[in-house]
């Protein structure tokens, strides 16, 4: 009988064992309800819902190397004396390599919080620990007793107990044993006042002893949690999306296409590079069907050399392992590779796990693919839309050979050099699969990176950021109203960090909100929001044009360049000024850490509904000078009408405070127009969208 089953006996029931015989077997046996082997779940010190901590710690939170993260846990203890908590990283090795004091953050709910800062890639770890306080308590007793001639000798004869502890643990000679020593003698003074006693014992060079060298009872730990952390690229950088066939494709007299390749599409990362960018991304390069070839914009038939979907891979020319004829081979795509690295750029390849009716697999594996109840082979749809070029995988009738082909063929890509995959539609496989291929990728080749293109439900967004993704596209190109952006930014910066690092895309080849159907100025104000908003950021191959044609009925580019070659003249985009803008963008990027880093931001509150104000801050540990770093950034959100605001900045990431006057606080230069301003904490701004409608502000003189 368990013993939750016999505190439940009923004593009047006679049909039980006889109370004196129970009595006496219980002391005999000292039954489970004594059991000297139970181990509470709750410590001495209870510390209780740690966080980030994903599935009670079965997954990884998200980490990248230099990138603080905050710990949290509640704390607290019976009765009224004082205890201490701290934040403790473990390293991969299993050492505690650094300790961070909690503060807690809300008094009455004894939240308490600190800061961790792991410095390199691995499987990371930490934990919190907390103890009774014994000096912290008798400080707070001896102040209160002191001032009311109660208890004097034994306050005293207390402290003296304290120090002889402490001293117990610091090696003789060193400072700190030569301040309490000498406290000693004038804590056991009697001659001596109470408050000079007093005085002595709290000195600060006391206290900084005692925090060298606490006394600590009851230290309690609370279990360690996993923290996955990425190198740097995982959590910021600027990306760059083009079309490799677009790039140097030219159409001859007769009207027939040429399309551009991969040695084209080669010579386009210089210019790519001259902006700044990070990461050079091309869509997919593997063969494109012919069954049910999409025509321009989307239409069911093709005309004659319509290139047709690169989504729609597989052709008798191969699969996903394969190049799409027109477009070179692989000694192309390695010289591709080499020259990207050349720059100072990483290449990141489109992963489409989808097929053509074309594919080698329908073929080799039909049984990989869901069929219908006419015996035909499903297509992509997503009623009342329909892909007849795209039959999806169904990972359930074979998830073991799905699983080692798809393995196979990314490694095949890692070996020519991607060290990035932007995942198209992870939402629309099992999450599950997505947790074994990261997982596994995450002990073979832990520098590869997996971007989710997963424009769907917060629950499946989470999931997979939850399962080992490393980013994920989000939806910023719908957060265009003030208050909506500010919540954002706050989410993503404070409540899904853990889970999610977000890719911010003004536009992409399928996206084209209405708020970028208005001209070339909200191509202006969303490249700022995206490049001082997000780490991590995204532009796709024409923004520099403004192209904010849609196509009727739909939030796309009108010619949508999934369908037709789109070769531009980029020399005519420079009156438009957005390769400047990019350029100059990317530059502040690369000279700030703040704007690499989510977690450090605060929203600035604005007197107008149309401009829009938040910090990115990086801490000291978190910058290579060690020295902290802001960007204080203003946007008009309306691309018609100036706008001028108040600001109340928020000067705590600063370590300022207000103090009421008119004196400047601080000095800002504006890194886009070279302007320095002196701000106090209720700067005034006029943004004008013809001339100047964003302030990026970089910190002097704090």
């Amino acid at each position: 009988m368990s013993t939750y089953e016999s505190l439940r006996k009923d004593p009047s029931d006679s049909s039980q064992t006889d109370g004196a015989s129970a009595t006496r077997a219980q002391t005999a046996s000292e039954p489970a309800l004594f059991d000297r082997t139970f181990v509470p779940a709750i410590g001495r010190i209870p510390i209780m819902d740690v966080t980030p901590c994903i599935e009670n710690g079965r997954l990884a939170a998200k980490g990248s190397e230099h990138e603080s993260f905050p710990v949290r846990a509640t704390v607290f203890r019976e009765g009224h004396d004082l205890f201490g908590a701290e934040a403790v990283l473990v390293d991969p090795s299993g050492v505690e390599v650094q300790r961070s004091p909690m503060v807690n953050t809300k008094p009455g709910l004894n939240r308490y919080e600190g800061w961790l800062t792991p410095s390199y890639p691995g499987a990371w770890g930490f934990f919190v620990r907390a103890w009774s306080d014994p000096y912290a308590t008798w400080e707070h007793n001896a102040r209160i007793k002191v001032a009311a001639a109660s208890d004097i000798d034994l306050v005293f004869l207390e402290a003296e107990v304290l120090f002889r502890r402490a001293l117990e643990a610091i090696p003789e000679g060193t400072p700190h044993a030569v301040t309490l020593i000498s406290v000693l003698s004038e804590v056991a003074n009697s001659r001596q006042p109470a408050p000079v006693r007093l005085a002595a014992a709290c000195s600060p060079q006391v206290e900084e002893a005692m925090a060298a060298h606490p006394v600590r009872d009851f230290v309690t730990t609370s279990h360690v949690l996993p923290i996955n952390v990425d190198r740097e690229r995982a959590l910021a950088g600027a990306w760059y999306e083009f079309f490799p066939r677009s790039a140097g494709a030219y159409r001859n007299d007769d009207g027939t296409w040429v399309s551009g390749t991969l040695r084209t599409a080669t010579q386009e990362l210089d210019r790519i590079a001259r902006m700044g960018f990070d990461v050079a991304y091309l869509t997919p390069i593997h063969p494109i069907g012919t069954t049910n070839r999409k025509g321009r914009n989307n239409t069911l038939i093709a005309a004659q050399g319509d290139p047709g979907s690169p989504y729609a891979i597989g052709s008798a020319a191969g699969g996903h392992d394969a190049i799409e004829p027109t477009l070179g081979t692989f000694e192309d795509f390695d010289a591709l590779v080499d020259h990207a690295h050349e720059l100072g750029m990483e290449v990141a390849l489109d992963f489409a796990l989808q097929c053509s009716p074309d594919h080698p697999w329908l073929k080799e594996h039909p049984e990989w693919f869901t069929t219908r109840a006419d015996g035909t082979i499903a297509f992509a749809e997503n009623p009342p839309k329909k892909y007849q070029d795209i039959y999806p995988l169904n990972f359930d009738n074979d998830p073991e050979g799905i699983y080692r082909e798809i393995y196979r063929i990314l490694e095949l890509w890692v070996s020519h050099g991607v060290t990035i995959f932007r995942v198209d539609n992870p939402h629309t496989k099992p999450v599950a699969f997505w947790e074994r291929i990261l997982a596994q990728f995450r002990i073979e080749h832990p520098e590869i990176l997996f971007l989710a293109e997963a424009f769907t439900a917060p629950p499946m967004l989470h999931g997979l950021g939850a399962a080992g993704f490393h980013q994920s596209y989000c939806y910023f190109p719908w957060r265009n109203e003030k208050e909506e952006l500010e919540d954002y930014l706050l989410e993503l910066g404070h409540e899904s960090d853990h889970l999610v690092r977000p890719a911010f895309w003004p536009t992409t080849h399928d996206i084209l909100t209405p708020y970028m159907q208005r001209g070339p100025r909200p191509f202006a104000i969303r490249a700022v929001l995206a490049a001082t908003g997000s780490p991590t950021y995204g532009i796709y191959s024409g923004y520099e044009f403004a192209e904010d044609v849609p196509r009727p009925g739909f939030e796309e580019q009108i010619d949508n360049e999934k369908y037709e070659f789109k070769p531009r003249d980029w020399a005519a985009a420079e009156s438009l000024g957005i390769s400047h803008l990019l350029g100059t963008l990317n530059s502040i990027r690369h000279r700030h850490t703040a704007l690499s880093r989510l977690r450090g931001i605060v929203i600035n509150k604005t007197s107008d509904p149309n401009i829009i104000c938040y910090t990115r801050f990086a801490r000291p540990e978190e910058c290579p000078d060690g020295q902290f770093d802001a960007i204080i950034t203003a946007v008009n959100l309306d691309p018609e009408s100036p706008h001028a605001a108040q600001i109340e900045l928020d000067l705590g990431p600063f370590g300022l405070t207000a103090d009421g006057s008119e004196a400047p606080i601080i000095e800002v230069t504006d890194e886009l127009s070279g302007n320095v301003f002196q701000w106090n904490d209720h700067p005034f701004v006029i943004l004008d969208p013809s001339w100047q409608f964003a302030h990026v502000l970089s910190i002097r003189n704090l």
